[in-house]
Formats: C-alpha cells, structure tokens, sequence
C-alpha cells in the first residue's frame, strides 16, 4: 500500500488522512514491544500503549487487572530516545508512555531510570501495573517498551486480544479530526518537548532492600569486584548493593554513549575490553575476584571470574549461571528454555528439571506456573542470556525473597558470589564442579526475519507438533513414537540437507537428533549441539551452541557466522538459489 492509498482509507481531515507516513505497526518480540526507531513515532507508542491499557483494565483483579484512577507505574534506561528526542525527531517514548497512562484515567508516576527488575519488582509489591521503555540489548538504532499486568509479565494468551485492541484504538485514533488531535502530521506531540515529572525514587531504595535484607551485610565480605558499568542503566545501583553486601567494589568502563551489551553473544573484543578493565583495577587496586555487569536495562548479568594469582578473567554463560544460583537458593524445581546449556541435565538439578520451554520469559514464566500448581514450593527458571526469574517466594537463613517472576540480573550476580564466599572458594573453582559442557552463542546481525523463517521452515517437518526427533540404526521416532513412513522419508532428507552444512569435514559427526521445540536444534553423535533460531526482537539470526571444550564451543560458533562463506550464510544461499 502508497502513502496515498493509506491516506484515503481514512474521512477527509482526520489524522489517519493527512499523515505524512505510513505507519508501521508494532509488533510484540520475545518480550515486549520492540523496533526500528525510525518507526517509532510518539503516536505509534501511545496507540500501543494506550491499547494494552485498555485491555488490561477489561481484566478481573484476579488476572493482574487494573482500574480507572489507579497509580501506574513507568520507568525507563539510559538510551536516549527512551526520553529524549534525536535529530530527525524520534524519541521521548518514556513521555509518550506517560501521556498513554493518563489518557487511560490512571495516575502515572515515574520511577526514574532504573533497572527493568526494579521497576517490576516494585510495581508488583504495591498491586499495581506497570512499564518499562527500554530497548534492552538490542541494536542502538531500535528501542522499545515492555508492560506488566498487576501480577507480572504479558503472557502468549494476552497478545492476540491486545493486538485486537491495538486496532481498535489505532482506528479511533486515525478517525480523530487533525485539528483535534495532540498528534502532528509526523506522528509526534504538536506541544513538542515534554520533560518528564521528578523520579521518584521509591523503587530504587526498595530493590537495594531486597538483596541487603536477604543475604546480609557479610555475604560477600572480603571480595573484590570490578563493576562495569557501560552505559547499563543500574550503573550505580549495581555497585550500591554490592557495597551494601560487603564487598569491595571498582567501578568501570562508565560510557556516555549507549552501549548494546548482548549477555547471549559476547564477542572476543568485548572479552578483550573487560580484560583490560581488570587489569587496570588489578595495576591500581591489587587483586580481584571477579568482574560483572548487566545489559542496558540491566535484567541480564554478565559475571566474569577472576584468577588472583595471574588476573586471568573467565566469562561465565548466562545458563551455567543460572544452574549455580539455582542450587545456592535451595530450587526444587528449574524451568529452563530448550536453548539453554545441556550441563543441566547431567547435574544435580536434573532431577528437578521441568519440561524445556521456548525461548523467551513468558514461557520460562508459564512453566514455573505449572510447577507452582503440582505444589513445588521453591520454584525459579532462567534463559540463557541469565536473566533469572523466581516463581515462588524463596527462604534462606530464616529470611525470605518474595517472587519476582520477571528477568532479573542482580539475583544471579550476589547469588553466585555469596556462594563462593559461603564456601570460601574462587569463583572460577565453583563453576568447574559443574559438568563438563560448554556454551556459545553468535549471530549474524541485518539478517530479515522472513529469511530466517525460511530457513527454519526448510528444515522442519510439516507436523507442527512434532518436537523431538532422534535417529538411531537406521530407525527414526517423532516424541517417541515411530512416525508414518513419509514423514520417516522427510524427517532423514532434512537431516542429510543439515549434514551438508554441518559437515564432517567442519568436524560434525552424523546427527542424532533434532529438537523443534523452537527453531532448529541438532544434537550430532559425538555430543556436538548446534541450535538455529531467529530473533524475536531484530533482524538476526541466532545459533547457539554446545560442546564438551571450549575450544570446540567457540570454533563451532565462528565456523557459523564467518563472513562470507559461513555455514549461516551457506544456508542462505542454498534458500535463495
């Protein structure tokens, strides 16, 4: 559809008539609302905004509901067009969110800029919803929003009946007289700039509180730790807490431009950065234990461990992290998505290990929800970025941290630390207990979803319930059930295409299996995993990998996105031939 096609499907005079654009609708990711900034005007945000508000207060109070007259609570990160305007005049989407607050007769009061946990955990303690503006870790030309219910995070079953009221609210919207509306013919505020009200910093004391109460002053006593702080929003909160907790703290690395830390795809030259943060700190301050940090709106943790004797930094994945954290806080039961690290099911978690989930916190969240309904009583998952989430209230020493069933980074930071120093070992020393597999995880960025999506369905059977596929003699099953003879015949051609690109002579053996729980997951013979998925949230098509080195983790992974001639891109190819 033209610009003027778009324009004449709405009355003579209304907004929807005399934009100067046509608008491109926003879309739910893994999590959120994400997009390029370009489209992402004010009116695009208030539309959405104003939708899932609207869908919410339809909700009983039972469901996370909230009314008319009730606080809402919004926050933001530090990336600039969360709540200033740029050049080409995007931009101020916190205030955009705030002016969706009031037009649903709620009462809007910013949080300030802090971390996406913070703001959740705080929202959910008063009974009441909430936003968060932040694009997370994604790509500095693209920013986004996420909203919760009075009880935590959207969930799969509410986007349908929100995307119905999104046009709903976009066709009230557009059939508004120009002159009436706040909007301009650019999308943007006719009243320009807008500055947001004074923070109230509320939940920024209580998240302090929430680790200081749980652990105590003496939890991580005696450590010293390097902070990096980049441009993540809980910056300074991050080393406050530590601080409250006992330990010593170097702060690092602060960054006056917005930094887009992805935990899930750590690359050589940020591991070479951090290096050399640590030994700076070591140079200035003497020896330290350890390194850690978040992403941009710091709900994902990034640990690194330290060797004192030569102040080597070891980088720790988000998924052995989780693994470490769940044992220190006494979890009977772990949801883990199916991309995670398979260290799980060869450890001691393994026997609390509930169904693998897709990729993404709502349904690490639904699965903690069934865990809590068959009576599991300390109940947690994680993703393998280490965004962890607690779905039940959990105890320690006599105290309790109540759920926050929402990714958070600081839990698994302090939990991993505190275990260290409960038991008065380095941290590189409690990570090599766990089982002997090793993770990476890479991507190929600019690379469009429907393009991804069509590689995934190229190797997928036409069964969309089909899920775990193994190979064995000759003989192939489909979720342990031996399939129709066709489908046998397509699933053994899909794996003989794999093999082509996953090759022998790359130092694949043949596959064993193949996991559709969410995109593509082959499990080769000699233990090798490599596991294609598009991004939910940009243009990127991800690969995570498993191996029994290191060494073969990070080959696996570079031998994927090598440009030009890599097995991503040799799967490209062989779609667009």
């Amino acid at each position: 559809m033209s610009l003027e096609e778009f324009r004449r499907a709405w009355p003579s005079g209304s907004l929807g008539a005399v934009l100067d654009h046509e608008p491109q609708p926003l879309q739910f990711g893994t999590s959120g609302r994400r997009g390029l900034l370009t489209h992402l005007t004010q009116l695009e945000i208030f539309i959405n905004a104003l939708a899932e508000l609207e869908y919410l207060q339809s909700l009983p109070q039972a469901e996370g509901g909230i009314a008319a007259g009730e606080t809402f609570f919004f926050a933001s990160d530090l990336r600039p067009s969360s709540t200033a305007l740029d050049e080409g005049g995007r931009g101020e989407l916190a205030q955009a969110i705030e002016t969706a607050i009031a037009a649903a007769g709620m009462r809007p009061v910013y949080l300030g800029a802090i971390p996406t946990p913070a703001l959740t955990a705080y929202a959910l303690a008063q009974g009441r919803g909430s936003i968060m503006v932040t694009g997370s870790h994604i790509p500095f030309d693209r920013n986004g929003y996420k909203t919760n219910t009075a009880h935590g995070e959207l969930l799969k079953h509410h986007e349908g009946p929100i995307d119905q009221k999104v046009s709903q609210v976009r066709a009230r919207l557009y059939r508004q007289p120009s002159e009436n509306s706040p909007f301009d013919a650019g999308g943007n505020f006719k009243s320009g700039h807008r500055e947001l009200p004074p923070a109230d910093g509320s939940a920024e004391a209580a998240y302090v509180r929430r680790y200081a109460a749980f652990l105590g002053a003496e939890a991580l006593e005696g450590l010293r730790l390097v902070v990096y702080q980049h441009s993540a929003v809980g910056r300074d909160l991050l080393p406050r807490i530590l601080r409250e907790l006992g330990a010593t703290v170097i702060e690092a690395g602060r960054s006056d431009t917005f930094v887009p830390i992805d935990t899930e795809n750590i690359d050589q030259a940020r591991l070479a950065a951090m290096q050399a943060l640590v030994d700076a700190a070591v140079t200035e301050h003497g020896p330290m234990d350890a390194l850690v940090s978040t992403d941009g709106d710091s709900d994902r943790p990034l640990i690194m461990g330290v060797d004192r004797g030569n102040g080597q930094a070891r980088f720790f994945g988000g998924d052995l992290v989780g693994m470490v954290t769940a044992e220190f806080l006494g979890a009977d039961a772990v949801v883990v998505p199916v991309s995670c690290n398979d260290a799980i099911d060869r450890g001691p978690l393994r026997h609390c290990l509930e169904p693998k989930t897709r990729i993404g916190s709502p349904f690490v969240i639904a699965g903690m929800e069934a865990a809590r309904a068959r009576g599991r009583r300390a109940v947690c998952g994680w993703e393998a970025n280490g965004g962890f989430l607690t779905g039940t209230d959990l105890h320690r020493d006599g105290k309790t941290l109540t759920a926050l069933p929402t990714r958070d980074a600081v839990l698994p930071i302090v939990s991993v630390l505190a275990a260290a120093h409960a038991e008065g070992v380095p941290l590189i020393a409690l990570f090599d207990r766990l089982p002997a597999r090793y993770s990476r995880a890479a991507l190929l960025p600019q690379f469009p979803k429907a393009r991804s999506r069509a590689i995934i369905a190229r190797y997928s059977p036409q069964d969309p319930d089909a899920r775990v596929v193994t190979f064995s003699q000759g003989r192939v099953a489909v979720d342990g059930a031996e399939p129709s003879a066709a489908m046998a015949g397509a699933l053994l051609t899909i794996r003989e295409g794999l093999a082509r690109h996953f090759s022998r002579d790359r130092g694949f053996a043949g596959i064993a299996g193949l996991n559709y729980t969410d995109g593509v997951r082959m499990l080769f013979g000699n233990g090798d995993v490599a596991h294609l998925r598009p991004s939910g949230n940009a243009d990127e098509l991800r690969i995570y990998v498993v191996a029994d080195t290191q060494d073969r983790a990070d080959a696996i992974a570079a031998m994927a996105v090598a440009e030009p001639d890599g097995i991503l891109r040799s799967l490209e190819r062989e779609l667009t031939a």
